[in-house]
């Protein structure tokens, strides 16, 4: 395990990566789309049924638009995945949006895609396992009472597998993609050859959402159909992000893994849809879509559950796509000061520890405020991935016009045509989804973007005070007084000394004594106790009349304090075999320090002392 190293405020971070660590601890193209292609390949699952459900205001006419409309957002599709793969080949160091913003439109451009991207992750790890647990509730009604407790655990046992690096996840998650993506293609290569649904148990029993006596469909309409469809590309933008975690050549594979995704996303929409049209399918309340289109190609047998469980599953894990691509952005943001360094650190096997922890306890955050429903949650879902689709691709065409390449104006073109209508896509999600809870997302992507200049001013101004950037004047010796805190004589104590006499010139010892009689003689009994053994360093009582400990320790430091004088506070303290018994430590050591060091100037060192 690599051993983390100190970052200086205002300095950007040192990589922590083992140079032994290889390229075993990376991805494949085919593992790659394993690990960051779940979130758009459960898409299938809610996008299709998202269109159907708007279009059903319109009565069985307006289901007749759902070819039409899926047939947009695939070619919206097509022009996301090329123009990902320029922006994979452009800036092979991830980051996607926010690395395109951040080189050609503007610092505050950037800030605002990067934060787009982060409200986007933590959503889709949210909406990824509330679904996936709403589906198995649907099969189990019993556990629908239990589901924000099945919500908390899937969201650990995903962060658990990504603690151990994303080979390992992709490699845990390989075999439900292949099962869900065969499962999808299955049912839709047997349904083209189908001229009437084969059963349609699943529906039966069950109230339909389609409208009466509407037989009109207007712009708008189409437009909200549109616009709830786009969920289907949330994710797509996550392979660009994480360029990084590939193996070599990076970007090579990367950009096959972003192909290999479109390609089977885009298969998979227009395969349900055409099935959709062809079983003349009407929506129904408690029974999903998808069901009804297995339902109707395979029967309601073995075949129909194995979609059902495997649709089931890979919702609950597309939440990793997030785990993929978030910290990997976490780490750009913190390599720029925008973020705290420590998101910039590696541990072993190539893992971002705290950014995959930090999306793990957001997430979890949202599951209680949610109580583990999707329904809450989706309103807010997919907004912010428009926003920086339409930021990537805007900064990729001033990519094109600066660089002015082979093909230059083709490539300028195609990212235009792609930043004009994703960002009417985001205008489109965000108008339709307002009143549902998007202006949450309109509100929290301002703040989160001041945060992150906060967070970058505070480093430059603790930056200045350092003088990181400039050569600090000769090292010299002062005098050195090192003082000990004293409660008891142990071994402890004599450890304390022992340090204390090697760091210091001098090295005083004091004890905090209490006005009560009984604490009185115990710091008489300490006292006779000091003389007795006699270490060579004397023993100075310090009276506490409110019985605070750190504050009489402060008061001496600062009046031991001299010009030409270092003075070091060592607080010696034991250091316990189990981490559970910390918990019986009575945290003198702490108390001392913190008001040391909000009141003094001193150096402060604890003494770890391991029992013999």
């Amino acid at each position: 395990m690599s051993v983390p190293t100190t970052v200086e405020p205002g300095a950007r971070p040192a990589r922590e990566e083992p140079p032994d660590a290889g390229e075993r601890h990376r991805l494949t193209a085919v593992t790659g789309l394993a690990a960051l292609s779940l979130d758009a390949m459960a898409s299938v699952a809610y996008g299709p049924e998202a269109i159907v459900l708007v279009l059903a205001a319109a009565g069985a006419h307006g289901l007749g638009f759902t070819l039409p409309v899926t047939l947009a957002i695939a070619a919206l599709l097509a022009v996301l995945v090329a123009s990902y793969r320029q922006v994979i080949a452009a800036f092979p160091d991830g980051g996607g949006s926010y690395a395109v913003a951040r080189a050609h439109l503007g610092r505050r451009t950037s800030l605002v895609a990067a934060a787009s991207l982060v409200l986007d992750y933590v959503l889709n790890v949210a909406v990824a396992v509330t679904a996936g647990v709403a589906a198995l509730t649907s099969a189990f009604p019993a556990l629908y009472g239990q589901r924000l407790w099945l919500c908390l655990a899937v969201l650990v046992v995903i962060t658990a597998v990504n603690l151990r690096g994303i080979v390992e996840s992709a490699r845990v998650f390989l075999v439900p993609t292949a099962v869900f993506v065969a499962s999808v293609l299955t049912l839709i290569a047997v349904g083209l050859f189908r001229s009437a649904p084969v059963s349609t148990a699943a529906a039966d029993g069950h109230a339909s959402v389609l409208a009466d006596n509407a037989t009109t469909v207007g712009a708008l309409l189409l437009l909200k159909a549109f616009a709830s469809g786009c969920s289907a590309l949330t994710g797509v933008e996550a392979i660009a992000n994480a360029v990084p975690s590939f193996r070599s050549p990076r970007a090579r594979r990367a950009q096959h893994a972003e192909v290999a995704l479109g390609a089977v996303l885009g298969v998979m929409l227009i395969g349900l849809s055409v099935l959709i049209s062809r079983f003349h399918l009407q929506p129904v309340e408690g029974v999903t879509v998808l069901a009804q289109l297995a339902d109707a190609s395979l029967g309601h047998n073995a075949a129909f559950y194995v979609v059902q469980f495997a649709t089931m599953i890979l919702l609950a894990l597309s939440a990793n796509t997030s785990f993929g691509g978030l910290p990997v952005l976490l780490k750009l943001l913190a390599g720029d000061h925008y973020l705290p360094h420590v998101f910039a650190l590696k541990a072993d096997r190539q893992v971002h520890r705290h950014g995959v922890l930090a999306l793990a306890a957001v997430s979890a955050a949202l599951l209680v405020f949610s109580g583990g429903d999707t329904n809450t949650l989706v309103p807010l879902f997919a907004i912010g991935v428009f926003v920086g689709f339409t930021i990537a691709q805007a900064g990729m065409v001033v990519h094109w016009c600066r660089q002015r390449g082979a093909h230059w104006r083709a490539r300028a073109a195609l990212n235009g045509t792609g930043a004009l209508l994703t960002g009417v896509s985001a205008v489109v999600v965000t108008a339709t989804k307002f009143q549902d809870g998007a202006w949450l997302i309109v509100i929290a992507l301002p703040l989160l973007v001041l945060a992150f200049e906060a967070v970058r001013r505070a480093y430059a101004r603790i930056g200045e005070r350092l003088g990181v950037g400039r050569l600090p004047d000769p090292p010299h010796r002062d005098r050195s007084l090192v003082i000990v805190p004293v409660a008891s004589l142990s071994r402890l104590t004599g450890e304390a000394l022992n340090a204390a006499a090697s760091l210091g010139d001098e090295v005083r010892a004091v004890t905090v004594c209490f006005p009560d009689a009984e604490d009185r003689a115990q710091t008489h009994a300490l006292t006779r106790a000091w003389a007795e053994w006699n270490p060579g360093v004397e023993l100075i009582p310090l009276a506490s009349a409110h019985r605070s400990l750190g504050r009489p320790i402060a008061a001496y430091v600062r009046e031991a304090a001299r010009p030409g004088t270092r003075v070091t506070v060592l607080i010696p303290e034991a250091e316990p075999d189990r981490p559970w018994q910390r918990l019986l430590q009575n945290q003198r050591g702490a108390v001392v320090a913190h008001a040391v060091r909000r009141e003094t100037g001193a150096v402060i060192c604890r003494l770890r002392v391991r029992p013999a």
